[in-house]
């Protein structure tokens, strides 16, 4: 199991980052990152602080935690400035907040956060056809969510990102120990989708390719 997109008690998440990692090494994860909720006002508090949490618990876990952020409701014009300064500060894993369907995003997240060149494009809702190919043309997932709100457009990613030929990475957006997707229920995320077997275990392959090129 891996999960790309998780949020402690810096951003609106519920543990330090000790337990946060202990949580998910006990359901047998293979990494998981951090990305609390940034824009400009705190994206340099955040990014030291996972950095430093990282590296001090990798010595000691057998889950790989990585260090990353998510843009949220950034303004396009700045997601490309602010995504270069993420990778500037440390960032392992950087995710944007895409367009969901249950929240204010500002249209055209998704576009400005694809050619920005984040890592992932969560919950990007009723995410076009011409986007997803501009994911597939860079090599950047697309979220299908386990959270609640999120999760109602995942059948639309499914189908789009196959369409164009995007990757897909199932992620949990956990915020609490009771949010964490147990390997089953991330399997269920998948076919739930409409996605076959076949394809969940390509994503699972594509995730565990991008953490093994994170040094």
């Amino acid at each position: 199991m891996i999960d790309l997109h998780t949020h402690c008690f810096f951003s609106d998440g519920e543990l330090v980052p000790a337990e946060h990692l202990r949580r998910v090494e006990v359901l047998g994860y293979k990494a998981v990152a951090i990305t609390d909720h940034a824009d400009s006002s705190n994206i340099d508090f955040l990014l030291p602080r996972i950095l430093k949490a990282a590296a001090d618990m990798n010595r000691f876990s057998a889950t790989r935690l990585l260090a990353g952020i998510e843009l949220t409701h950034v303004p396009p014009e700045l997601m490309a400035e602010l995504t270069r300064y993420a990778r500037k500060l440390g960032a392992q894993v950087v995710v944007a907040h895409g367009e969901t369907v249950v929240e204010p995003v500002r249209p055209g997240s998704n576009r400005a956060a694809l050619e920005a060149g984040v890592d992932l494009l969560a919950h990007p809702g009723f995410i076009t056809l011409e986007d997803a190919r501009l994911a597939a043309e860079k090599g950047i997932m697309l979220e299908l969510s386990g959270r609640k709100g999120h999760s109602l457009t995942n059948g639309h990613v499914a189908k789009i990102a196959d369409m164009a030929g995007a990757k897909l990475a199932v992620n949990a957006d956990a915020h609490g120990p009771g949010d964490f997707l147990t390997r089953d229920m991330a399997r269920i995320v998948a076919l739930g989708a409409g996605l076959t077997p076949e394809r969940y275990a390509q994503i699972r392959q594509d995730m565990a390719d991008f953490v093994a090129a994170i040094r």
